[in-house]
């Protein structure tokens, strides 16, 4: 049955049977029992489907998964332990020593620092760009071993709204998959794979979750690149593995080939598995996402508006915000709203900006983002307190920036907040 995507938050992924559990159960154990050994053979080999070990595969992450992944439009999807987990498989699920990827260079901090530093480590460098350069001036950046280009829905922290569409064209065009973090827009407001892109990726940390209770990342998959066409490009799903005797998984597994091989490959040697639990949670805050992101994106337009209209503002970014110079892009691919996040200023600079968040009593100085209560912070000195000041200016981030993340308290009451804490200044 097609259904709309408020039906699907609460019904898709688990479907119990005949005296079943209503709620999708937690299967808490890091094991399965099997009759035979060449039961439990069939399963090493990939010959059959089943669990033997948590660290791989558990039926609640599947089967929360497989929720996020009809939400998202997707073929196939996997749990991980954070979103940060989410990113590097992501990426590193087709790259190797020796690769290249290109990143929009406005994507959140740990995500720079993850590809600027650690993965070059690994032998694997990234280019970062600017997200608002024309597509001819971005192809520049393709080299022959580039792999995959990254980007962010809507940027972390600058509330900046990515052209889908030209990144997908420009991708595909040098013949790589197109990655994007939907964390801040959520499935409700954006699915990206209908706009070009082949992987999805989430911090279900944030609205997924929704309550700030458990830490998690996910993984969908289009199932849409074509990894044969391009195979010379993609070796670790085109030729034989070795570890799973000669499996060939883009001609095996078809257009589950890069979930299967992230989970076999990827979980397996480096077991970043999510808690069942924790996947527990995920499968509930979707449950409400629908219900809950039309109430943040409501909160965040109220309280964008009443910023830009204050006299000790000394800017604001939300593309719901008419003037704003991403409402374009927002009005294409967002049109029920972005998100609940927006950033702004106080006028007399950093020490300023840093001065009136001290002085908020509703919201809280967190290192979170996207959750049920108003939480804010301030980059510089926190989420992208490594990066240096050229850096912080590749990311547009200004030294008086604030990310502010509305909840859902009542935007009145966010507002009187606000306004006690600028009239203290």
């Amino acid at each position: 049955m097609n259904t709309n995507i408020e039906t699907k938050c609460l019904h898709a992924g688990y479907e119990p049977g005949n005296g079943e559990p209503r709620q999708l159960p937690i299967w808490q154990s890091t094991t399965w029992k099997y009759s035979t050994s060449d039961d439990m053979g069939a399963l090493f080999d990939l010959e059959a489907e089943g669990y033997f070990y948590t660290r791989l595969q558990n039926p609640t992450n599947d089967l929360a998964a497989k929720k996020l992944t009809e939400l998202e439009g997707g073929y196939a999807g996997m749990l991980t332990s954070s979103g940060q987990a989410a990113n590097f498989f992501a990426v590193f699920n087709i790259c190797t020593a020796g690769d290249h990827f290109i990143a929009s260079s406005a994507i959140y901090g740990g995500t720079y620092n993850l590809f600027l530093v650690t993965m070059a480590k690994m032998g694997i460098e990234c280019t970062f760009v600017d997200q608002t350069l024309s597509e001819e001036e971005l192809s520049k950046y393709f080299r022959p071993n580039t792999k995959a280009v990254f980007a962010e829905t809507i940027t972390n922290p600058t509330c900046t709204v990515l052209d889908i569409e030209k990144f997908a064209h420009l991708a595909h065009s040098h013949g790589v998959p197109l990655i994007i973090d939907n964390t801040f827009a959520t499935p409700v407001n954006c699915r990206p794979i209908k706009w070009g892109a082949d992987i999805v990726t989430h911090s279900t940390t944030k609205y997924i979750d929704g309550h700030g209770i458990s830490v998690g990342g996910a993984i969908i998959d289009s199932g849409n690149f074509d990894w044969m066409a391009h195979k010379d490009k993609f070796p670790g799903l085109t030729t034989p593995d070795d570890s799973y005797h000669g499996i060939i998984y883009a001609e095996k597994f078809g257009k589950a080939a890069y979930i299967t091989k992230a989970t076999a490959q990827l979980m397996r040697d480096l077991g970043c598995i999510q808690s069942p639990q924790n996947a527990f949670y995920v499968n509930t805050g979707l449950e409400s996402l629908h219900v809950r992101v039309q109430r943040h994106c409501e909160n965040a337009l109220k309280v964008a508006t009443f910023l830009k209209a204050h006299e000790k503002v000394a800017w604001v970014h939300y593309p719901d915000l008419p003037d704003d110079e991403y409402h374009e892009l927002a009005s294409k691919y967002l049109p029920n709203g972005t998100c609940g996040v927006l950033c702004f200023a106080i006028k007399g600079g950093r020490e300023r900006s840093i001065a009136f968040m001290d002085k908020l009593k509703l919201a809280t100085i967190a290192t979170h983002v996207a959750d049920a209560r108003t939480c804010l912070l301030h980059p510089a000195s926190h989420t992208h307190r490594q990066l240096s000041d050229e850096q912080l200016a590749e990311a547009g981030i200004s030294p008086d920036l604030i990310r502010y993340s509305v909840g859902l308290e009542n935007a009145d009451d966010l507002i009187a907040d606000l306004s006690a804490a600028l009239d203290s200044i």
